[in-house]
């Protein structure tokens, strides 16, 4: 712990020393030193994230790098509400037995083969991050197919990988899926309908190429699976799974969830037809859904508000908001936005590879939130040298989300996965057995959305 903490002071440092040296003044120099120590505590201490954001920001106030109404205003509270209000909807949601109820239903495949299994698990996974979030669709997933390798005597790992790398790229084809999703649409100007034509299709392309990929790497478990579904009968895993019936709560928390992403889906029509500024509706339905849950179910509301939000994670955004919009607010980010034109030349193609080839393997090294927050600023900053970048935002979302498939740290939803997969059957997954087949998806679907944002008209 010591050498990291030593490593972490020393790269801070060489990186408000290299700032000096490119010209940057004091507060751009310290706001990048103070940025890159919140990014290497986040890496090396995990469990002291929230500690390093803290402080951080704290340093910013104190040496007047950025005040407090700037700090408040780049901490992207409409963000964090946002997020506040989805997290209460999942946890009617869960309470209402919704999840149980939808893998039960379709799991239901008649003749059921380990190639059908992947295929189910991997579309379930995708759609329910797009829906939900990544955190809460793989939670469920990994009880689920625990549940089913158990019946059938199989080790679960490889079709917990697989759930876990559909998660991550499904979570970037709605702005539901993932964090990174909704601050990317906030701060770029982008709607729901938006991330359904531009981002879904290419979303699908990916999983499919992951589907293919998967079923050769893992085709030793494939049959393996196959011969036990034969040998046990695949009718019977349905006694086995959780079955809830859509009764008088879950159909009325369906029906609540259901109309919120419909607002949400075409917020962008309703406010140009009541006349309300970008993005409004979006971030305000989440909250008033939220505000009718808590009048209907009043002797809960407690505990979805203190129980189903996670205010340690929604904190360390809002702080870590902060400390990247202080880039922005120091002047620091656009100087950094000149550099990488200076090397790209205005070349458009240029600036999106590098977006999404630093998006991907950053986020496998970083939570991508993290990644994405620090980047935000510096697209905006080439907005004063270019005003078509929308492409680069397209590149950094898919570049934190497909970026999170290369290791087993790069996403929350991985972490997750396998803390379950160990606390539950006591199986540690190495950095070797998850490297292999996340490198190869990870450059694999990577390599997919680069070349269709270069040479698809319809992104450009």
């Amino acid at each position: 712990m010591t050498k990291k903490f030593i490593i972490l002071i020393l790269v801070s440092a060489a990186a408000m020393f290299s700032c000096r040296l490119a010209g940057l003044n004091m507060h751009q120099s310290l706001a990048v030193g103070i940025l890159a120590s919140s990014v290497l505590g986040t890496l090396f201490f995990w469990d002291f994230r929230l500690s390093f954001a803290f402080l951080g920001l704290s340093i910013l106030l104190l040496t007047r790098t950025i005040d407090i109404e700037n700090a408040i205003k780049f901490a992207s509270l409409e963000v964090i509400l946002f997020l506040v209000g989805m997290m209460i909807i999942v946890g009617l949601l869960k309470e209402s037995g919704f999840f149980a109820w939808i893998v039960s239903l379709i799991l239901r495949v008649r003749k059921l083969t380990a190639n059908k299994f992947i295929i189910t698990i991997s579309l379930l996974s995708a759609v329910l991050s797009m829906m939900t979030s990544e955190v809460v669709s793989i939670i469920f997933m990994v009880a689920a197919i625990l549940e089913i390798c158990d019946y059938f005597e199989v080790e679960p790992t490889p079709f917990i990988i697989i759930a876990v790398m559909a998660t991550n790229i499904g979570s970037a084809g709605t702005l539901l899926g993932n964090p990174i999703g909704i601050l990317i649409a906030t701060k770029a100007g982008l709607t729901f309908e938006d991330f359904l034509i531009k981002a879904l299709p290419l979303s699908l392309v990916c999983l499919v190429a992951m589907l293919f990929i998967v079923v050769f790497w893992f085709r030793k478990a494939v049959s393996e699976l196959d011969s036990r579904i034969k040998e046990l009968g695949a009718n019977e895993i349905l006694i086995k799974l959780i079955s809830v019936p859509p009764e008088k709560d879950l159909k009325i928390s369906l029906g609540i969830f259901w109309l919120t992403l419909m607002l949400i889906g075409f917020h962008h029509r309703f406010e140009m037809m009541l006349g309300l500024e970008a993005n409004t509706m979006l971030l305000t339905m989440p909250l008033v859904s939220a505000g009718a849950i808590m009048i209907w179910k009043w002797k809960r509301a407690r505990s979805y508000v203190e129980h189903d939000v996670e205010w340690w994670t929604l904190l360390f955004f809002m702080m870590l908001f902060a400390q990247a919009g202080t880039l922005k607010y120091t002047g620091a980010s656009d100087v950094l936005a000149q550099h990488l034109v200076s090397w790209a030349g205005y070349d458009i193609n240029k600036l999106i590879g590098a977006v999404v080839w630093l998006g991907t393997f950053g986020s496998a090294l970083l939570d991508n939130v993290v990644l994405v927050a620090a980047f935000i600023p510096v697209i905006q900053g080439l907005e004063s040298i270019s005003a078509h970048i929308e492409p680069l935002w397209w590149a950094l979302l898919f570049g934190g989300c497909l970026g999170g498939n290369v290791t087993f740290i790069g996403s929350t939803a991985n972490i997750v996965a396998l803390g379950i997969l160990e606390k539950e059957r006591n199986i540690k997954v190495t950095f070797l057995k998850w490297i292999g087949i996340g490198f190869v998806i990870g450059t694999i679907t990577t390599l997919i959305v680069w070349l269709a944002l270069m040479f698809i008209p319809f992104y450009q």
